[in-house]
C-alpha cells in the first residue's frame, strides 16, 4: 500500500483520517498516538460514552455489523484498524474490500478461536499446552486421561479469565462443559508454571517485523496485575526464542499490525505459547513511557503503511493495572477516590486513566507505569505505589 502520510489530504481536502473498530481503552490510546502524529481519527463503537469515542474527531455510534455505520467509517477513513479481537471478522471483510484494514479478517478470525489458534501454533511448530477440542457431548468421553487435571475454556469470546472452568478430574468434565453452556470448548492440560511473559511484535505489509522487549507478567484471577520490563527471570536465550516464534506466527498469517503472543515458562524450564492477541496488549502499555516508540505508535505506523523502526527501551519499567475495585472502600461501602496525590508524589510515576464513565469491580480503569534508571529502583517505587493505593503486594 502507498503510505498514508501525516498531514496529507484526501480527495475531499480533509487531513488523512485513521479509523478504529472498538471504543475501549486500547482504541483511546491508538487515537492519542494517531492524533499526536497529525492524523484525524474516527471510532466505530455503539457506546455513546466509549473512552475512544470521547476523544476521537469522529464517533460512528453503531454496532460492528451495521452496514450504514461501516459505510460511514469507510467514507471518512483512509485506513482502519481494530482495538479488540472480538470484532466480527465479517465487518473486517466488508471494510477490507474497500480500505486497507490491519490486521486482516483471516488473522483476526484465527486469534478469535482458541481451537484454531492452537492448531495454528502446531502447524507453525510453536509448542503449546496439550489440548483437545470439546464440540459435542460425544467428545467428553474421548478426552485422553493425560489431559487432566485441566482447564476447560470456551473456544470463543473468553478473556481476562472469563469463559474458563477448572477441571480436576474426568468426573468433573461434563459438569464443567454444562457450566460453560455446552458450547464448543478447548480443554488444556494444567501445566506447572514458573512464570508468564509476553512478546509484542509489529509487522508491516512488506513483511518487516520489529518487537518490544519481552515483558514478564503477573496475573490475579485471570487479569493482568503487574508487568515488569526487563523481565527479571527471562533468559536471553528464551527471549530470543520467543521473539523468533512470535515473528514466525505473524509471518505465517501474513499479519499486518501489532500482535501479542503470551508464553508460559514451565517448572522444567521449557517454553510454551499460551495465546495470541491481534492488537496492542495490556502488557505493552509501559512502552508509552519507557520506550522511544510505543506499541500504539507501531499500530499507527502499520495501519498507515509508514516505515517501522526497532523500539528502544530507555527506562526500566513496572506497570500496575488499576481495576475498578480501587474506587470502592475496603468494607464494600461508597465509591471513593484513590490517593492519586500520594502516588504522583513518587518519582517516575505516570498515571493513565481511561476516561470510563463509572467504576466496576474487575473493570480496567487505568494503569500506572513506574520508570526508573534501573529495574531495582522501578520495583522499589512500584511497591511504594501499590502500598499507597492499597493494591496487593507483589
Amino acid at each position: 500500500m502507498r503510505p498514508i502520510l501525516p498531514g496529507s489530504t484526501g480527495s475531499d481536502g480533509r487531513p488523512a483520517t485513521l479509523g478504529v473498530l472498538g471504543g475501549g481503552q486500547l482504541g483511546r490510546m491508538f487515537v492519542h498516538a494517531a492524533q499526536s502524529m497529525g492524523y484525524l481519527t474516527a471510532v466505530l463503537d455503539p457506546d455513546p460514552v466509549s473512552p475512544a469515542g470521547r476523544v476521537a474527531h469522529f464517533h460512528v455510534q453503531t454496532g460492528y455489523l451495521d452496514e450504514q455505520g461501516l459505510a460511514q467509517l469507510m467514507q471518512r477513513c483512509a485506513a482502519i484498524t481494530t482495538e479488540f479481537e472480538n470484532v466480527p471478522a465479517r465487518a473486517l471483510v466488508t471494510l477490507g474490500a474497500h480500505r486497507p484494514v490491519a490486521p486482516g479478517a483471516q488473522a483476526v478470525a484465527t486469534c478469535q478461536d482458541r481451537a484454531e489458534e492452537k492448531g495454528h501454533f502446531m502447524r507453525c511448530g510453536v509448542p503449546c499446552a496439550p489440548h483437545a477440542v470439546v464440540a459435542e457431548a460425544g467428545d467428553l468421553g474421548r478426552v485422553a486421561p493425560g489431559l487432566l487435571p485441566g482447564i476447560l475454556k470456551t473456544a470463543q469470546l473468553g478473556y481476562d479469565g472469563k469463559g474458563q472452568v477448572s477441571v480436576p478430574s474426568a468426573d468433573d468434565l461434563a459438569a464443567a462443559w454444562e457450566a460453560l453452556g455446552r458450547q464448543r470448548c478447548v480443554l488444556e492440560k494444567r501445566l506447572p508454571l514458573a512464570y508468564e511473559f509476553s512478546v509484542i511484535v509489529a509487522r508491516a505489509a512488506d513483511g518487516q517485523v520489529v518487537h518490544l522487549p519481552p515483558q514478564q507478567n503477573l496475573h490475579r484471577d485471570g487479569i493482568l496485575a503487574v508487568t515488569r520490563v526487563p523481565a527479571p527471570n527471562l533468559s536471553a536465550g528464551d527471549a530470543r526464542l520467543a521473539i523468533e516464534q512470535a515473528t514466525k506466527l505473524a509471518d505465517s498469517m501474513e499479519y499486518v499490525g501489532v500482535l501479542c503472543v503470551e508464553f508460559f515458562v514451565l517448572a522444567d524450564g521449557s517454553l510454551v505459547a499460551n495465546e495470541m492477541a491481534p492488537r496492542p496488549h495490556n502488557s505493552g502499555h509501559y512502552s508509552i513511557d519507557a520506550c522511544d516508540v510505543s506499541q500504539f505508535e507501531l499500530q499507527v505506523r502499520t495501519t498507515a503503511g509508514l516505515p517501522l523502526v526497532q523500539p528502544r527501551q530507555h527506562s526500566a519499567a513496572v506497570m500496575l493495572n488499576l481495576l475498578g475495585d480501587l474506587w470502592f472502600a475496603a468494607d464494600g461501602g461508597a465509591e471513593v477516590t484513590p490517593d492519586w496525590a500520594g502516588v504522583l508524589a513518587l518519582p517516575g510515576v505516570h498515571l493513565h486513566l481511561y476516561g470510563k464513565a463509572s467504576a466496576r469491580r474487575g473493570r480496567k480503569m487505568g494503569h500506572l507505569t513506574v520508570t526508573a534508571p534501573d529495574a531495582a529502583e522501578a520495583e522499589r517505587v512500584a511497591r511504594q505505589a501499590a502500598a499507597v493505593l492499597g493494591l496487593p503486594a507483589f
